[in-house]
């Protein structure tokens, strides 16, 4: 990975930045230089895998991937990375709120670290967005405005959403409840998708019970 600026000034960089919001003691900072390699790993599997021309470098002939900490898309995976590493091998939630505060504030994006992100998910513009609970398939891409979560039943029982592979969700558009959502599907600018099935290889418009669903090219009414 090659580095915008010195590796260790992005480190510095972000307890600067914590300090500024939050009380950090030295165990925390410890804690963040102690997990700050195993989320850059995490950003170099999540690069390599982008289209975004602006994630990687060719480095004599072969592509590498570049971490620019004022590319908030970037920066906005670093942090929920770093925090989802810490949770999973410390339970410092504490320390975790902080870093997952921070993205908020910075990004204003809502992606909270006992969430389980994929290896490969991305975003464009993703002001306002928040990614609940719910199962997430490789190549997840989100833009502004965007919101999966859960409903809830009449019995009170919480129903998430599950999301196959490649699921692309554009601008202000929304995953509620009990879904299924197929391989390589398209959510439409402003589309509700609420306790329904989508197929693979579907691209999707209007709200639910309503829903427009376009499969190559036949479109079909639901």
């Amino acid at each position: 990975m090659h580095f915008q600026i010195p590796k260790q000034d992005i480190l510095a960089q972000l307890i600067h930045q914590l300090e500024n919001y939050f009380l950090l003691d030295d165990m925390e900072k410890t804690i963040i230089n102690e997990y700050y390699a195993a989320a850059l790993e995490k950003c170099d599997i999540n690069f390599m895998a982008s289209t975004n021309k602006y994630f990687k470098i060719d480095a004599g002939g072969k592509k590498m991937t570049k971490f620019n900490p004022y590319h908030s898309v970037q920066y906005m995976i670093f942090l929920y990375y770093l925090s989802r590493e810490i949770f999973l091998n410390t339970k410092k939630t504490i320390l975790c709120d902080k870093i997952y505060y921070l993205n908020k504030i910075l990004n204003s994006v809502d992606l909270f670290y006992a969430i389980e992100l994929p290896k490969m998910f991305g975003a464009e513009h993703p002001l306002g967005s928040v990614m609940g609970r719910a199962e997430y398939g490789e190549g997840f891409f989100f833009y502004q405005g965007c919101t999966v979560g859960g409903t809830h039943s009449k019995n009170g029982e919480i129903y998430y959403p599950k999301l196959g592979n490649n699921v692309q969700m554009f601008a202000n558009s929304s995953i509620l409840g009990n879904c299924k959502i197929g391989d390589n599907v398209k959510i439409g600018a402003g589309a509700l998708i609420k306790n329904e099935d989508i197929p693979s290889n579907s691209i999707v418009f209007g709200q639910s019970p309503h829903l427009i669903i376009k499969k190559q090219k036949n479109e079909v009414e639901k």
